[in-house]
């Protein structure tokens, strides 16, 4: 028997400290109209010292769960979207499924970076539709400070810090249409650490030169963003059966706000049916799309039977999509 997944609850966390435009121009020669104006960015949350991922994961999982009117023991997976974790070893996940007392749930870290969240929802779903499982945690966090140059203007305006959480179930109307994942290792050049792994590990060289930081070469990232984010679109509507005018409602990655209101274009889609949080959080990496749609969800965005379209890239190269028949 095949099940249809839906969301049934939402979460989302963001660290309390704020770092607006003009702290930037305290430590770097920039300005809060440069930023503003070439990426949408007015400020965004970074975390206190001593302040993890699993700090602000496990909040936005609390709220999803109670949203969800469920039990944690009642979770048979947790699914978390990182590249920032807590550590390298235990996975996150499992933090937060002691952290959560989530004694019967499966749990694994899944690395995507911005596209992370919509990789996870795919796997989740097919969990549910299989019948394998019936209650999932999927997460998207990031503490992207904790891998930011601060001396590099042109990547460190962008990031900030944050967690959105959904739970996924069985459901008897709506739900998850379609998903669509992607992904072209032949631009892994063009957003990416230089350090870190087992390729070029940690010394006293790499963190002296700044390789533990992203690296992102602007241009081409830009131009692959705005290509792929219509192209996956497409090709979700497609695969849940509908024609581009059916979209109700886009959420998309909150990258930049000039790749935002040209996949907007290139969709048709009226901006006041597209929700934007850059301004307040700048990008988030996996986080985004999550912290996004608990947002539009909270303030009345989406309406039931609404068809909610998702769209996301990141680092890898990677792209993904999602189609929701919203139910809640």
């Amino acid at each position: 028997m095949k099940y249809t997944a839906g969301i049934i609850g939402l979460g989302s966390c963001v660290p309390d400290r704020i770092m607006n435009n003009f702290d930037f121009e305290k430590i770097m020669d920039t300005s809060d109209e440069w930023i503003r104006t070439r990426t949408g960015i007015k400020e965004r949350h970074i975390v206190s010292e001593g302040e993890a991922n699993t700090d602000i994961s496990i909040k936005a999982a609390k709220r999803a769960i109670e949203d969800a009117k469920i039990d944690p023991k009642d979770l048979d997976l947790i699914i978390v979207s990182t590249i920032t974790p807590d550590t390298v070893l235990p996975p996150t996940s499992c933090l937060i499924q002691e952290m959560l007392g989530a004694t019967n749930a499966a749990a694994f870290d899944i690395s995507a970076a911005c596209t992370g969240f919509i990789y996870a929802l795919t796997i989740a779903t097919q969990f549910i539709e299989n019948g394998m499982y019936k209650n999932i945690l999927v997460i998207g966090a990031e503490i992207l400070s904790s891998i930011t140059d601060y001396t590099d203007r042109t990547t460190s305006i962008l990031f900030g810090d944050g967690a959105g959480a959904a739970i996924l179930s069985r459901v008897d109307e709506g739900g998850i249409l379609s998903t669509y994942i992607g992904a072209d290792g032949s631009g892994k050049d063009y957003l990416f650490i230089p350090a870190g792994g087992s390729r070029l590990g940690t010394s006293v060289q790499t963190i002296e030169q700044n390789l533990h930081t992203v690296k992102m070469a602007g241009n081409e990232v830009f131009k692959f963003a705005v290509r792929k984010m219509e192209e996956a679109s497409l090709e979700a509507i497609k695969k849940a059966g509908l024609k581009l005018e059916d979209v109700d409602f886009l959420i998309p990655h909150q990258a930049n706000i000039r790749i935002i209101n040209s996949s907007a274009k290139r969709l048709n889609m009226d901006m006041e049916n597209v929700y934007i949080n850059i301004d307040k959080y700048g990008n988030m990496s996996s986080a985004s799309i999550p912290v996004a749609l608990d947002e539009a969800y909270r303030k009345g965005k989406l309406k039931k039977g609404d068809n909610v379209l998702l769209v996301g890239f990141g680092g890898g190269l990677t792209w993904g999509s999602t189609m929701i028949k919203w139910n809640l």
